[in-house]
């Protein structure tokens, strides 16, 4: 109920009076490239500067303003995407992650930082935003329209990250800030860090009399990998009724995840006509997590059941004798980077702009999950009762605290995977003014990329061996049954199953692995021409751009197959394709002072195919006269998704840091691609598709007409409302909708600024949408709907020091996943609030 609460308030404050509807005359906007305000700091500066920006670009565009040197609104500049009108995020260890954006998920978003597409350590595309920190990016760009001179690849959004431009600066600037991080989920978690730190900085600074800029900077944080939870595994559904579940799962985890990441960057320029630019960025991400499990083995006997709690034929309680316990102590290890390194030119020849542009970006990500694995030793009774709406009840009938009651541990290493993403990009573009027409200025350009990207996987076993009880040790955690963990896991895994125990080195991959196992080359050029318009019509000024762009691209497959149970063999595919994306926008300004805004666009879009659904690996079954062949594959000759789509908006600029919006928009999606059965085999394919629509309200307004100190006020809030006809192709029988729908969806930002003192109170919320949390293409499910409060108070104790202290998830919200599109079929995983308490230096 508090969610639906949560969003008829976010709409109704759309439908109520402005408290003031004075409009004040608004400075001439610059170029959205161009700004970045450095005189004036603080939320208020933020917020007008990225209204200026938005503003001034000629396509419909959400911006993200630092508002100070090093100083985003959050850690990083995923959670400030994510309260964007129209977008939110996933979770993932309880931080924002990928972007879902206009009722579209991941595979519609496409990322770039400083215009250049990025590698990502993920199988797919997706980019994670949570590697950029506040240090690192000045800001953000969201693409909600397309235009020609823009990298293709997002139907949704694509979304621009910026980092700093030393030259834009006025002379030296160095900001550092600490901060101590707590979390008090890590007190019902025994062995769990509760404290944690973090550290990052900026350094700019001129030389050459200001001919040369550096930027310098970097981020460090330790962050505590707790969270706990309950996961019910499903159903034998092979009954009419009385459908048995297969398990459940209990999951408690425990250890660090460290980021980090530094950046680098250089600007020349010796005269008016000459600008170059090289920079690089690095961040990387260690996550070392002790994971400890309880499974049921022996539940779907429906004979062994009593006092059984049956709801709609389906067993949601019951007492199963003859059942066991394991027993998991897991280690999940995993280290992912991503790396962009770029050079940019920028040229004047008398009319003309010309600017090239090289770069490769690289991203690898290497994972292991190493499980020691212990059953109870006799049968025993577990009672259960799962009735959905986060009930989760559940006991086993046995000290499962006791390594005595356990049998011997086999160790799995269940899998060691490697992703490696290399990208290469390269473009060049003039462009010059045109007088005495309606298109002022016409811009040119090309791009080449090559991209190719692997995965590679190892698994294997060690088999039973006795582990002396002594190496135990029993870790309680509030509100589960006690587990049994290992006091030092890499020394005992070492003295009972040898040195290399974990260790692929030399390993023989098994059947699975290989067929696992896949490269997809993807080489792709393109070529735009661009006009832009600036004119007057019906006695209204306009402006805009209009073009078109041709996109040629071409993917190689490779992998593994295997017909009929016969050993792996080699396989390749690929396909290619051209497409060409027309583009219009058009800004109508309603009066003289430009205020009040008639938006529209028109055009066509594209967004890639996974590329790990690209694979050319293959498990069939033989061919047989009468009989359809069946098995899994990838498929190599995917084609992008494509989308006509319409947007229109009504902008209302009443005063510096003020506006009211209204906008549409609407997507016809050919080519959805979804998994799906296609004669017997399962794998992705490209489908009819459908339309997503939605209506998109933002209010903002900072209250400085107010008497004070009440002067110091301000408002940012937004609504969205999305359809879609678009739906997956599984649960077979009842497909969800679209990945990334959310209906509902919006935010409010409360933030004071006065005398030193900031404060910001943020509330976000989104129904239940589809997304796919794991690196597995098929495994959908439906994210709950979830509140999220974030609480940041500041105080400027100096003209050099400021003290800072954050609350995150106030309201401590749940992860709530639900599968099959069954309500009794949940995971539910509690991540906890986190506070932070810092200190920033700024010199």
């Amino acid at each position: 109920m508090k969610h639906k609460k949560m969003s008829w308030l976010i709409a109704t404050l759309f439908t109520s009076p402005l408290l003031v509807q004075q409009a004040m005359a608004q400075d001439a906007a610059a170029a959205a490239g161009d700004i970045q305000q450095i005189n004036v700091t603080g939320i208020r500066a933020s917020v007008r500067n990225a209204l200026a920006a938005k503003e001034a670009s000629n396509s419909m565009v959400e911006v993200v303003s630092s508002e100070d040197i090093g100083k985003l609104p959050d850690t990083t500049i995923a959670e400030s995407l994510a309260r964007l009108p129209g977008l939110s995020s996933g979770l993932d260890r309880g931080n924002a992650s990928q972007i879902v954006a206009r009722g579209m998920g991941p595979r519609f978003i496409g990322a770039t930082l400083n215009g250049r597409e990025l590698a990502s350590s993920e199988p797919d595309r997706a980019v994670r935003f949570e590697q950029f920190p506040s240090e690192s990016i000045s800001g953000a760009t969201v693409y909600k329209t397309q235009n020609a001179e823009l990298v293709e690849g997002g139907i949704a959004t694509t979304i621009d990250l910026q980092t700093v431009s030393p030259l834009k600066y006025n002379g030296r600037q160095i900001n550092l800030k600490a901060d101590a991080l707590y979390y008090p989920i890590s007190k019902d978690i025994a062995g769990a860090d509760k404290t944690a730190p973090r550290v990052g900085g900026i350094y700019v600074d001129q030389f050459l009399n200001k001919t040369l800029g550096a930027a310098i900077a970097f981020s460090y944080q330790d962050q505590p990998s707790v969270q706990k939870g309950v996961q019910q595994w499903g159903f034998d559904e092979s009954t009419a009724t009385n459908k048995t579940p297969w398990g459940f799962q209990d999951d408690i985890r425990r250890g660090d995840n460290k980021r980090s990441s530094v950046l680098g960057k250089v600007e020349w320029k010796p005269n008016n006509d000459v600008l170059i630019t090289a920079d690089t960025y690095f961040a990387k991400t260690k996550i070392n997590e002790d994971q400890l499990q309880h499974w049921t083995e022996g539940l779907a006997n429906y004979g062994n059941y009593t006092n059984v709690n049956l709801i709609n034929g389906y067993v949601a309680g019951a007492t199963a004798d003859w059942t066991k316990v394991v027993n998991n102590h897991s280690r999940w290890l995993q280290d992912a980077n991503v790396a962009a390194t770029g050079l940019n030119g920028k040229f004047t020849a008398g009319d003309w702009k010309v600017e090239t542009d090289l770069s490769t970006s690289h991203a690898m990500r290497s994972s292991q999950w190493v499980d020691v694995r212990q059953w109870s030793n006799d049968y025993i009774k577990t009672t259960f009762d799962f009735t959905g709406n986060e009930h989760q009840a559940y006991s086993f009938g046995m000290d499962t605290g006791n390594p005595a009651n356990y049998s011997a541990a086999t160790l799995y290493v269940d899998t060691d995977g490697h992703v490696k993403d290399l990208l290469n990009a390269v473009s060049v573009s003039a462009s010059r003014p045109i007088d005495n027409s309606i298109i002022s200025r016409i811009k040119v350009g090309v791009r080449a990329t090559d991209r190719e990207k692997s995965y590679r996987q190892t698994t294997w076993d060690m088999g039973s061996q006795a582990i002396p009880q002594s190496a135990f040790e029993t870790v309680n955690v509030a509100g589960f049954p006690s587990y049994i963990a290992l006091k030092d896991f890499d020394s005992t895994i070492a003295s009972v199953y040898g040195a290399n125990a974990t260790n692929p080195t030399g390993r023989v991959q098994t059947q699975d692995d290989l067929l696992s196992g896949w490269k997809v080359k993807e080489r792709s050029t393109s070529a735009f021409i661009q006009g832009d318009l600036d004119g007057e019509a019906f006695g209204k000024t306009y402006r805009g751009n209009v073009g078109v762009r041709v996109v040629h691209t071409k993917t190689d497959s490779y992998g593994m197959e295997s017909i009929g149970g016969a050993d792996a063999t080699p396989v390749e595919g690929g396909t290619s394709y051209t497409e060409v994306l027309p583009s219009l926008n058009l800004i109508f300004n309603l009066d003289e002072a430009q205020e009040h805004q008639i938006r529209f666009s028109a055009a066509r879009a594209m967004s890639r195919p996974p590329l790990d659904e690209l694979r050319a690996s293959r498990i069939l079954s033989t061919v047989t006269t009468g009989r359809p062949q069946t098995g899994t594959a990838g498929n190599p000759d995917l084609l992008p998704m494509m989308a006509n789509q319409l947007d229109l908006a009504y902008q209302w600029y009443f005063a510096k840091g003020g506006l009211v919006s209204v906008a549409g928009f609407y997507k016809q999606v050919q080519r959805y691609i979804a998994i799906t059965q296609s004669e017997a085999i399962t794998r992705s394919v490209n489908g009819e598709g459908g339309n997503v629509r939605g209506l998109e309200l933002v209010y903002q307004q900072a209250f400085n007409f107010l008497p004070a100190p009440f002067d110091g006020l301000g408002i940012a809030s937004n609504y969205a409302y999305t359809l879609s006809s678009i739906h997956e192709q599984v649960p077979v029988g009842n497909p969800y909708p679209i990945q990334g729908l959310m209906k509902n969806n919006g935010g409010i930002t409360l933030w004071y600024e006065k005398a030193g003192y900031e404060a910001r109170l943020s509330a976000t919320h989104h129904s239940s949408f589809v997304r796919n949390p794991s690196w597995d293409a098929g495994q959908l499910l439906v994210n709950g709907a979830e509140t999220y409060y974030t609480l940041n108070l500041a105080k400027q104790l100096t003209p050099n020091i400021q003290v800072r202290f954050g609350i995150d998830n106030l309201s401590n919200q749940k992860s709530v996943y639900t599968s099959a599109n069954n309500p009794l079929q949940q995971q539910v995983t509690d991540y906890g609030r986190r506070y932070n308490l810092g200190l920033s230096f700024k010199l």
